[in-house]
């Protein structure tokens, strides 16, 4: 004896109807009829974007092991759905494996460092090979991505150590430049100071020389019979005295000869002959 049975297939599902055992139609979303126990729904299929999280354990070219984990994101087609059930019986199963093949001969060609910055290389390479088999068996891979690559601690331990190690030589060679500009700058500072105090004492002399010139030629005009070497033993003595003054002052006590004066006038005088 037959019944009529109400089937009821959820919105982004679809339902796989057999005839006593053998394929006979898909049920689409809604309310649905079926001859029980003739005709039975022997599953459904999800056409909702699902994701599978891979985890691939292989070594590099460098000979470091590491962990590679994979997110492969898949549907499967409403027009293959006969296929997606009756073809494959572990989808998940499949996808991993191929994940597998594709990682362990891609991964090892590259070194630890050409891993980190092949992340999309190695998921291209893994979209193509799964788009290119999968879809055979009425399943849509829309995209795969490289989510983490995991090296062993020890290895993420020296990698940290080898790139402080980087920063501090580094810093070490900004900061002797540093030091560098500092001393060269110091030392030209420095050198300017000097030529332009050179400069001010040269001038002090001059102005010196130029006023001492102005007044032995002023005193010669106004006092009558007096001769420039005169004018020259007065100021000598003039500065002669300052300069006692001046020691004086720092509570210093100097032996004081008349003749010194005039002994001074004579070398200076002499010092003049030998130049000339």
């Amino acid at each position: 004896m037959n019944c009529c049975c109400i089937q009821c297939v959820r919105t982004q599902e679809v339902a796989i109807v057999e005839d006593l055992g053998q394929f006979k139609t898909l049920l689409e979303p809604g309310f649905n009829c079926v001859l029980y126990p003739i005709t039975n729904v022997a599953g459904t299929l999800s056409l909702r974007i699902q994701q599978l999280d891979v985890i691939c354990e292989t070594k590099t070219k460098d000979n470091v092991f590491i962990q590679v984990a994979v997110a492969v994101q898949f549907r499967v087609l409403l027009e293959n759905a006969y296929d997606a059930f009756y073809r494959l019986s572990d989808p998940r199963g499949q996808i991993q494996s191929y994940v597998f093949d594709v990682v362990r001969s891609t991964v090892p060609q590259l070194e630890l460092d050409e891993a980190f910055a092949s992340k999309a290389k190695i998921a291209h390479d893994v979209l193509a090979q799964l788009q290119e088999v999968m879809r055979d068996y009425g399943y849509q891979i829309i995209t795969t991505l490289v989510t983490d690559l995991s090296p062993d601690s020890k290895v993420k331990a020296s990698m940290n150590e080898i790139n402080a190690s980087r920063r501090l030589k580094e810093a070490a060679s900004h900061k002797a430049e540093a030091d560098k500009v500092r001393q060269v700058k110091n030392a030209e500072a420095e050198a300017e100071a000097r030529y332009l105090s050179g400069v001010g004492v040269a001038r002090q002399r001059k102005a010196i020389i130029q006023g001492l010139q102005s007044s032995v030629a002023e005193f010669s005009e106004d006092v009558e019979g007096a001769t420039p070497k005169d004018v020259m033993d007065i100021l000598l003595l003039s500065q002669y005295f300052d300069t006692l003054s001046a020691v004086g002052a720092n509570s210093l006590i100097l032996e004081h000869d008349p003749s010194t004066v005039a002994n001074l006038q004579a070398q200076v005088g002499r010092g003049f002959l030998k130049q000339k």
